[in-house]
């Protein structure tokens, strides 16, 4: 997405700015004093995602969102960088350019993974870890071999992109936030089909995808001493909750919270009972 062209109602445009942080040029919005937090969406989405959670949690805090690479209004700068440790390599070089000493990480989904991956980087102090329906776990069966193959040949295609954007209508929109057990109002779909009709979003989300493998962190969970919380809802269509119960039950630091009626979007249908575990959880 292009900016300003395409920051036409936007939300929270006004907190937005932007840092040249090899190899990439991040988006970034910023609001709140006090501690740090850092949201990190998940593959597909942008800072749209957090546009309630947001402002709620920036009463309490110095709170920094930012695009993933290629993805909302970050541009790319290197192709081959999608991968997990290489995000969260590139978020830890932003976070150190900016001075930030994030309290916590907040992460959507495969932003949680991100999360994790950048407190096993180190940096003191460690920050707290907040998943929110997490992806903490590969796809099994044949989806497990066929998938990620799938992904790499999309991605591999400079027409793929270009034909999804190009043919994603409001339709489409609403049956795919649907399927991940979510329900979203009219302006949250519509700020969906925003990125979905783009065709550098599209293609740097397949691009993730294609690379994205979360093997080495899932060997390494028992390892990993960050104080966590992942947060599920119980109606999450797309990641079942049990992953984030099974992480959980692995690592030393860890605890899971099921949230009754709330698909995988959560954040996004009730932010402020998401605030309230966030908030409480921060101040034990």
């Amino acid at each position: 997405m292009r900016w300003p062209q395409d920051a036409t109602g936007w939300p929270m445009a006004d907190l937005s700015r932007f840092a040249h942080v090899r190899p990439h040029r991040w988006h970034i919005q910023e609001g709140g004093t006090g501690q740090t937090i850092l949201l990190i969406h998940g593959a597909g989405g942008a800072t749209q995602s957090w546009r309630a959670l947001f402002p709620i949690l920036a009463q309490h805090f110095h709170v920094v969102a930012v695009d993933l690479p290629g993805q909302g209004f970050t541009k790319m700068g290197a192709r081959a960088r999608c991968n997990l440790t290489h995000m969260a390599e590139d978020l830890r070089a932003l976070v150190d350019h900016e001075g930030w000493t994030p309290t916590a990480i907040v992460g959507h989904s495969a932003g949680a993974a991100i999360a994790l991956r950048m407190a096993e980087l180190g940096g003191a102090p460690q920050p707290r870890i907040i998943g929110i329906n997490a992806a903490l776990a590969n796809f099994t069966g044949v989806a497990g071999w066929l998938f990620p193959v799938m992904a790499k040949m999309l991605a591999m295609n400079p027409l793929t992109a270009s034909i999804f954007s190009a043919t994603a209508t409001g339709r489409t929109v609403a049956r795919l936030i649907t399927g991940t057990g979510s329900t979203l109002d009219a302006d949250g779909l519509a700020l969906y089909g925003r990125l979905l009709r783009d065709r550098t979003h599209v293609d740097a989300t397949l691009a993730m995808m294609a690379q994205w493998s979360l093997d080495g962190l899932t060997a390494r969970l028992p390892e990993n001493t960050a104080r966590t919380l992942l947060i599920t809802g119980s109606q999450d269509e797309a990641v079942p909750p049990k992953t984030s119960a099974q992480a959980a039950a692995q690592m030393p630091g860890a605890q899971h919270i099921d949230l009754p009626d709330l698909g995988h979007l959560a954040h996004e249908e009730a932010p402020d009972l998401i605030a309230d575990h966030i908030i409480a959880w921060l101040a034990t």
